[in-house]
């Protein structure tokens, strides 16, 4: 089935609702779902004319907006692949994603456009077309909306690509991965289940996924109106206003931006009783800020979902199924909890074999690796919305493995299963310090951390030797020093550092290692 029929489907079952919100022109927009699909079926045409065929890719540089989501729509229908690259990558990563899969069409905002000056296979794609400001050498598709629309869906079978992303490439050679029309299917369904989605509900959403998954389901989105390129650094009263005005059922969005939402309704004295549930992830969720976003929303239901490009969702959390013993368990260096796991995913705690390929495994070989409850290993799944692998095998060795006929996904995190068979998280693999000390795992450390007043953000890393734990505090407070030396006397710490940590650009929330080792070697401690 092409992923567009279900797009289809809600566009007859829910013609006059609203699909999109978003702003256009500092004016709020609304579009129906059967505009979307008129839109979407109008562009299709377009595209079409301008000799695009099946198969055929398209690397996408448009923000999340109604445009966005109609042009994903009209490329599903036409069987096109959607290629999709970080556009404040180095160009050197441009040129390698483009060789890796060169596209024949690009289609970008009149900003984005401006990348063809620096990099020379953007340059070379054949077929060049824009949103917005008239482009030399570009057709603008502002006109689709005078085309007849297409009234066919390419037929996809499952295992027919529809979307490809690529990974950072900051440790060596890009890898692309690629979603068929099976896997967005199957991967639909998993959302649909673990972030309850409803037909009819409306939800703030700043993860572009997320949005496909919520007009699959019926369910209305609003693209706020912020910067989402920097959820960290948004401005948050436009978006409060937004959700006052519009009334909201649900909040989907990266902890970075709720942060930014949880400062303003502090200075501002407000909350947002209206929300019945709050969806967070793509960055690890510690404790206090799940408490703060309950804060926030006090009658929501406040869950982390715990994810990753190859496999999302994995698990999810509801703050309200917290313990004050799991709370204890984490401010004692016992992990992160992210609760049970997705139904439709199979996974399992290998012994702690990163960096060494597995291959084929027999079931008895496979079982032999197994860790028992508690015993902290890789974190390994499978499941029909696990991507299988990369484009031309890349990162194949690192990362998947056979068990008679299932592949695994190996994600690279450590991490234990409880009795209950909930998911504890202990940090990444490359991230363990094994030294004469013994085992230190970060999210151990980190986790704890977060517990004392005045940490915003920390981080474990070993440099030069020596067990480091930098901590950014709060602009508000500033975290007492000798209280966490104290409290995390059993993590064997040489130092505590105090500066601003730097985080990836994508959520604004995840530690960015290797420019935090860079900064390390101008810090003199």
């Amino acid at each position: 089935m092409n992923i567009a029929e279900i797009l289809q489907q809600q566009a007859r079952e829910r013609a006059a609702a609203i699909a999109i919100y978003d702003t256009h022109k500092r004016q709020l927009r609304q579009t129906s779902f059967s505009q979307l699909e008129q839109a979407a079926a109008q562009m299709a045409q377009l595209l079409a004319e301008s000799g695009l065929k099946k198969g055929d890719a398209v690397l996408v540089f448009q923000p999340m907006s109604l445009e966005l989501y109609i042009l994903l729509s009209a490329l599903f229908r036409l069987g096109l692949i959607a290629l999709f690259i970080d556009p404040s990558a180095a160009k050197g990563h441009l040129d390698r994603c483009c060789q890796l899969y060169p596209p024949r069409a690009l289609v970008a905002s009149s900003k984005a456009h401006l990348l063809r000056l620096v990099s020379k296979e953007l340059g070379r794609i054949p077929l060049k077309f824009s949103f917005g400001f008239p482009v030399p050498g570009a057709r603008r598709l502002e006109p689709y909306r005078s085309a007849l629309p297409l009234d066919t869906i390419e037929p996809c079978s499952s295992d027919v690509p529809a979307l490809i992303t690529f990974t950072s490439g900051s440790t060596g050679q890009p890898k692309a991965a690629v979603r068929s029309h099976g896997f967005l299917i199957a991967q639909h369904r998993a959302l649909e289940h673990s972030l309850e989605l409803r037909a009819g509900e409306l939800d703030v959403s700043t993860l572009p996924i997320f949005v496909l998954a919520n007009l699959a389901s019926g369910v209305s989105s609003l693209i706020p109106n912020a910067d989402l390129r920097k959820p960290g650094k948004i401005q948050a009263a436009p978006v409060m206003r937004q959700i006052l005005e519009l009334h909201p059922d649900r909040l989907s969005a990266s902890p970075a931006f709720i942060e930014r939402l949880v400062e303003h309704s502090r200075d501002e004295r407000l909350s947002l009783p209206g929300l019945s549930r709050v969806y967070t992830g793509g960055a690890p969720v510690f404790p206090t800020a799940l408490a703060d976003f309950q804060a926030l929303a006090p009658d929501a239901r406040v869950a982390a979902v715990y994810g990753s490009t190859e496999a999302e969702p994995i698990a999810h959390v509801n703050w309200t199924d917290v313990s004050q013993s799991d709370k204890e368990a984490m401010s004692r260096g016992k992990g992160l909890l992210t609760g049970p796991i997705c139904p439709d995913l199979s996974l399992s705690i290998l012994k702690n074999n990163w960096g060494r390929p597995l291959g084929l495994l027999s079931k008895a070989e496979f079982d032999e690796l197994v860790c028992a409850p508690y015993h902290i290993g890789e974190i390994v799944v499978s499941g029909d919305h696990v991507l299988p692998g990369y484009l031309h095998g890349v990162g194949y060795e690192e990362t998947k493995f056979d068990v008679e006929g299932q592949r695994w996904h190996r994600t690279g995190d450590l991490g234990y299963l409880d009795e209950e068979r909930r998911l504890w998280l202990m940090g990444r693999c490359a991230a363990l310090i094994e030294d004469d000390k013994g085992c230190l795992y970060p999210f151990a450390v980190e986790c704890a951390a977060q517990h004392y007043q005045g940490v915003r953000r920390s981080a474990v890393i070993a440099h030069k030797d020596k067990r480091l734990l930098i901590i950014e505090p709060r602009a508000s407070s500033q975290p007492d020093l000798l209280a966490i030396k104290q409290g995390l006397a059993w993590a064997k710490l040489d130092e505590i550092i105090f500066m601003k940590l730097p985080v990836d650009k994508r959520h604004n929330a995840k530690i960015d290692y290797p420019a935090l080792r860079k900064k390390l070697e101008q810090h003199r401690y």
